[in-house]
């Protein structure tokens, strides 16, 4: 079964699961992240997929110059930001500061990562796979 042909809840349900073994990942590596309760682990990983689905493309674009400087490094600034702001706004979930953020951040980008490439999602754009229809190409991202 391919991504197009997966319904939107059964991805969405897949990436919140994903992004919660991410972050229960780095609860276990990370010292300064922590969580109370399976709760307000769930809620967490709901909360950050919303932020990393929203908010985030609006702090790429807006910290462009910012990206092009650093070489696209200032990404880890911007995970990091969001993963503490989580931390602050979920109760039960904590980050005790910028550089757990910053290794949290980086180690649930990780656990996603791999996670996917064992489920078979694709990570990159696939540009000129064939649509379920056969009429024409698909850009996935």
């Amino acid at each position: 079964m391919n991504e197009v042909s997966k319904g939107p809840l059964l991805r969405f349900f897949q990436r919140w699961l994903v992004l919660t073994v991410g972050i229960l990942v780095a609860n276990h590596l990370v010292p300064g992240i922590r969580y109370t309760s399976i709760g307000a682990l769930l809620v967490a990983s709901l909360v950050l997929g919303f932020c990393n689905a929203f908010v985030r493309p609006i702090l790429v674009l807006l910290t462009f110059p910012i990206m092009l400087i650093t070489f696209g490094l200032f990404y880890f600034v911007i995970n990091a930001g969001l993963l503490w702001t989580v931390g602050s706004l979920v109760r039960g979930f904590d980050v005790s500061g910028f550089w757990p953020a910053f290794w949290g951040g980086l180690v649930i980008s990780l656990v996603g990562w791999v996670v996917n490439r064992l489920l078979g999602r694709p990570s990159d754009v696939q540009v000129g796979t064939t649509r379920p229809d056969g009429k024409g190409p698909v850009i996935d991202v």
